[in-house]
């Protein structure tokens, strides 16, 4: 199935393309831009689809010709862009795919479409090859731009688009789906909600991942030993991270969400609002013999440790600084 009522918020978007399509005032070009799986291609496919569903609603039907052969990947005038190198969309995929072929009428729709996935990978070249048939689109195209950096884009290709801006999903929402769609049980709903940050693929991707699970056990068992270890300790503590290959961003991540359980239990002295409600007494005992401003400064250093490993700074000395960070104020 793929439906409008199948996505999970972003209702300005489905009002946006569902109104499009009843008054029959598609735009040429659509931008959608958002996170690395917000859900951006499902959008675009569910609009291709009602698109050219021969039952001609604001809903695809599923059931024509048309929406069976879109289900299946194999809409003729449905056009996915591919690019060979990976880092880049070069003019060669754009004149090939999309210049070259657009003058061609659509083989059995009313539209021809074409999605182009992270559009913010087209250099210069590939854009201003595209300006060329944003400016002349025959009537019967449709071109729906991808991207998750909507300002790597010329002015000039953004002014010829509507640009839709993906939303954070509502935790609540995204818990809700996690439960109700994938029996999730309830506490781990919540933590992959807490850190998928309203982005709703990325909940879905934490809540099947087996590895998740090990790095939220390996985060949690480090902070409630961080206070008696020494150095050899420690030391023992960053290797064990990396040879598990850990996701380093999720572990730090699920340090900075147990921390601010402590912040926000430290000023509340209420344990209903926690992701880590059954951590609660180790909680409640960090609350007790921190400060503020001992726990704001090891948030802080969570983000630091962060920022650096993206830019490639030595990964055992920023562990390590955390880690020293953590024992001294957390």
């Amino acid at each position: 199935m793929a439906t409008f009522k199948d996505i999970i918020g972003q209702e300005q978007i489905k009002e946006h393309l569902q109104n499009a399509i009843s008054t029959g005032k598609i735009s040429h070009a659509y931008i959608i831009n958002g996170e690395r799986f917000s859900g951006k291609e499902y959008i675009a496919k569910v609009f291709a689809m009602a698109l050219q569903c021969e039952k001609e609603g604001v809903e695809p039907c599923q059931e024509c010709h048309a929406c069976k052969q879109a289900l299946s990947g194999n809409q003729p005038d449905i056009i996915k862009v591919s690019h060979e190198k990976p880092g880049a969309i070069s003019v060669d995929d754009i004149r090939g795919q999309v210049n070259g072929d657009i003058a061609i009428k659509p083989y059995s729709s009313p539209y021809k479409i074409y999605i182009i996935n992270d559009a913010e990978k087209m250099t210069v070249q590939a854009q201003n090859a595209l300006l060329k048939t944003l400016e002349e689109p025959p009537a019967y195209a449709v071109i729906i731009l991808l991207t998750s950096n909507v300002n790597s884009l010329l002015q000039t290709i953004l002014s010829r688009c509507v640009i839709l801006h993906m939303k954070p999903v509502s935790d609540e929402l995204v818990k809700n789906f996690l439960m109700t769609q994938m029996q999730v049980p309830d506490y781990k709903a919540e933590v992959c909600a807490a850190f998928a940050r309203g982005n709703i693929g990325k909940a879905k991707h934490l809540a099947a991942s087996e590895d998740f699970e090990q790095i939220e056990e390996e985060a949690l068992s480090l902070l409630k030993y961080i206070h008696e270890m020494d150095v050899t300790e420690m030391a023992a503590a960053i290797k064990k991270i990396s040879d598990y290959k850990l996701d380093i961003g999720d572990y730090l991540d699920i340090l900075a969400i147990w921390y601010r359980d402590v912040l926000l239990f430290k000023a509340t002295n209420d344990a209903n609002h926690l992701i880590f409600r059954e951590e609660f007494q180790n909680i409640k005992r960090v609350a007790a013999r921190t400060s503020y401003e001992g726990i704001e400064s090891v948030i802080k250093a969570l983000s630091r440790a962060k920022a650096r490993l993206e830019a490639n700074v030595n990964f055992e000395l920023t562990m390590e600084l955390l880690f020293l960070e953590m024992q001294e104020n957390g």
